[in-house]
């Protein structure tokens, strides 16, 4: 009797811990696609502004600014999403967000005139890492798709 009461509480406790975790991922959601909309409403609102000034290289920075935060905001989205149709969150959609934000931090400091030697050497080693671990993990769920059961039929040959 009390292994089946350990396993109910165990049951139990899994259940509340994925309910949860769905919880705090869909509030996550929903304020990553709050600041979107905001963005987005924000990036329109700088292009007005960018048609009455006479000079477009200040807001240029902002705007330019403002769009690879956008990419950012939307892979960091993508990979949320992901977790609800499977449960699992994908490291490509994460470090594809992470590449983005290193190339937003150079690009915006090269335009600034902010970026010294040491921090393009960091920067490129940084990037080349982060890209290093994108093809890895291609290659891997390339490999894991290719070994898959459902890979030799095809899944349209499993529809027909």
């Amino acid at each position: 009797m009390a292994k089946s009461d350990t396993l109910l509480t165990s049951t139990n406790i899994k259940n509340l811990y994925t309910k949860t975790l769905n919880l705090v991922f869909a509030v996550i959601l929903l304020f990553i696609t709050l600041t979107m909309i905001i963005g987005v409403v924000r990036l329109f609102y700088r292009i007005g502004e960018l048609f009455q000034e006479g000079g477009i290289t200040g807001n240029y920075l902002y705007i330019f600014a403002d769009v690879l935060t956008l990419f950012i905001l939307i892979e960091l989205s993508r990979s949320l999403f992901e977790y609800f149709t499977s449960h699992r969150l994908r490291l490509t959609p994460i470090i594809d967000a992470g590449i983005v934000f290193v190339l937003r931090h150079i690009m915006i400091d090269l335009f600034n005139h902010k970026l010294e030697t040491d921090n393009i050497y960091a920067l490129s080693v940084l990037l080349l890492a982060l890209g290093a671990i994108r093809v890895s993990a291609s290659i891997n769920f390339q490999r894991n798709e290719n070994a898959s059961p459902h890979s030799e039929l095809g899944e349209s040959d499993t529809h027909r």
